[in-house]
């Protein structure tokens, strides 16, 4: 049956999710761009800033975890909206984080708590709504592909909705750095945040689940649920499945590990090259706007073409699992060309730039596969809840990446070498996807659909 006679209404959910990860990482990339300037005007250390962007990803890995629940409990279409109007909310907050700042100190101390100063209480509170609601985005994008493609698509449109990831980092430094210069940085924060209200409508138009989905042939949602087991017809259920019982199993803590090693290094990255960019090459407010253009738009090429690789090994025979892991393989070796950053880096800043390009763009890859890994496992009404515990784990690994980052850098910065301190990060970027294959591949050998659920 060919795709014209089947429908493509699909593909319009998959560009509604593309555009909600793109404002998603429009918004929590403002603060890091704006870094530099606004360490200096309040003067942060980098501690101070690892302590700002730590918040964000611990309130994101808790959040996930009860994202992932929220989503499967209320259904997709529900969720997601409450996600981005917390979300584009906590993204506008950060233009008024000095009176959040001071509102925050006094109840504090009034507390006897310890008290930070006033613009990164500020800064905090403003990252802790805005993680708040962000960390719905992918169990629910995930949730929504689940549901509107057959297994064999599904990592292809990961892949697609996921680069939005990447135009979103490419967007903003296109956008954010000449804002903030030309209105001020509170302006930067508002305009951005304000989006998301634009994708809200819609998505409120635009979405419905398959079986109720007007706009969608009957040759389509046959398509899209040819697959399906039998206990399973496309329909998401409000059925609760326990998280010690998904906890049992070999491809939770598979996936939960994967996330673990890897989310970090995407973390470190999008928050901290910016700084590293003034630190050593000495690049001022726009100055980033190219290289930080050229590397994130290396990314894409990861997202989409990571998302299809499997769909090559499996078209040459290789079992949907077992393409899947080899394509994750080959993914995973290609970061290893960050280890040469530092070492090359005097030459030009355009030899960090294209290799850590190349270290990202293998991310997405491996991101838009690891997603995909638990729809092609679990059955859709534990999907998200999935995706929630491994998103918990990779935002801790984030946390865990951005504190021993921050204290790195202060630590070599008054010993003179702070470049010494990103060598030492890129290092453990290099090789962590390769140790994360190596102990998924160890939990997970070989495919086994979960059923007992």
């Amino acid at each position: 049956m060919s795709s014209t006679s089947i429908g493509k209404y699909r593909w319009t959910i998959c560009a509604l999710l593309f555009f909600a990860t793109t404002v998603n990482y429009l918004d929590r990339q403002v603060l890091s761009l704006l870094a530099p300037d606004l360490s200096k005007e309040f003067g942060w250390s980098n501690t101070d800033y690892a302590n700002i962007t730590a918040v964000f990803q611990f309130v994101y890995a808790i959040a996930m975890l009860f994202a992932g629940r929220l989503i499967d409990k209320i259904g997709t279409k529900a969720a997601y909206t409450l996600a981005i109007v917390i979300w584009s909310l906590g993204a506008v907050m950060h233009a008024f984080a000095i009176p959040a700042g001071e509102a925050t100190v006094n109840v504090l101390s009034a507390l006897g708590l310890a008290v930070v100063p006033v613009s990164v209480a500020g800064f905090m509170l403003s990252r802790a709504v805005l993680a708040l609601g962000e960390a719905g985005n992918f169990p629910a994008a995930i949730k929504a592909t689940a549901e509107y493609f057959p297994k064999h698509e599904r990592s292809f449109a990961t892949g697609i909705f996921n680069s939005g990831a990447n135009i979103g980092a490419i967007l903003a430094p296109l956008t954010v750095p000449w804002i903030a210069a030309k209105w001020g940085w509170q302006t930067a924060f508002i305009a951005i945040g304000a989006v998301g209200f634009v994708w809200m409508l819609f998505w409120e138009m635009l979405y419905a689940k398959p079986e109720h989905q007007r706009r969608m042939s009957k040759e389509e949602l046959a398509y899209i649920q040819q697959h399906d087991t039998p206990a399973e017809p496309g329909a998401i259920t409000s059925e609760k499945t326990s998280w010690l019982k998904l906890l049992t199993y070999r491809q939770t803590w598979a996936f939960v590990f994967g996330k673990f090693m890897t989310d970090g290094v995407w973390w470190f990255f999008l928050f901290w090259l910016p700084k590293y960019l003034e630190v050593q090459y000495k690049m001022q407010k726009t100055d980033i706007v190219l290289p930080l253009t050229v590397l994130y738009s290396m990314t894409m090429v990861g997202s989409i073409g990571g998302g299809y690789l499997p769909a090559y090994f499996m078209k040459q025979g290789m079992a949907p699992y077992t393409g899947r892991m080899r394509a994750m393989l080959l993914i995973a070796l290609f970061p290893l060309v960050v280890l040469l950053a530092q070492p090359f880096g005097y030459i030009s800043a355009w030899v960090p730039v294209l290799l850590i390009g190349i270290g990202a763009s293998a991310h997405q890859a491996w991101s838009a596969n690891i997603f995909t890994t638990v729809s092609d496992m679990f059955p859709k009404k534990a999907v998200a809840s999935v995706v929630g515990i491994g998103g918990m784990a990779g935002g801790l690994g984030g946390v865990l990446v951005s504190k021993t980052g921050g204290w790195l850098f202060d630590y070599y910065k008054a010993a003179g070498s702070i470049q010494t301190g990103y060598a030492i990060m890129f290092s453990f970027c290099a090789v962590a996807y390769l140790v994360a294959w190596t102990v998924m591949k160890l939990l997970v050998p070989a495919h086994k659909d979960i059923t007992d659920l």
